[in-house]
């Protein structure tokens, strides 16, 4: 998976989030991530496999567990379940599972 899709998921996330007005530290968080990921020199994949997703810049440990869940296994549990509290929020791109 690239890191342009990789950002576009964790900008959907907090668009969603935004929508639920959930907490804007999180909110800030997950678009924090999602410029840094944008702005990679290197694919996130590669810094997962190394076990060196803490150098991104706002991927705490929780974000950090989403990163290895969704380049591991191209699909992201929690970024499914608020797709499904916004059905009628297309999202900025949709979660095929293609790596």
């Amino acid at each position: 998976m690239k890191n342009s899709e990789i950002s576009l998921i964790f900008s959907d996330i907090a668009a969603m989030l935004r929508l639920k007005k959930d907490n804007i530290f999180k909110i800030r968080a997950y678009e924090k991530v999602a410029r840094s990921i944008n702005e990679l020199k290197e694919p996130v994949e590669k810094m997962a496999a190394e076990d060196r997703l803490w150098e991104i810049p706002g991927a705490g440990e929780a974000i950090t567990k989403k990163l290895t869940e969704l380049v591991t296994t191209g699909k992201l549990a929690y970024y499914e379940k608020l797709r499904a509290e916004f059905p009628e929020h297309t999202g900025s791109t949709p979660l095929s599972g293609a790596a």
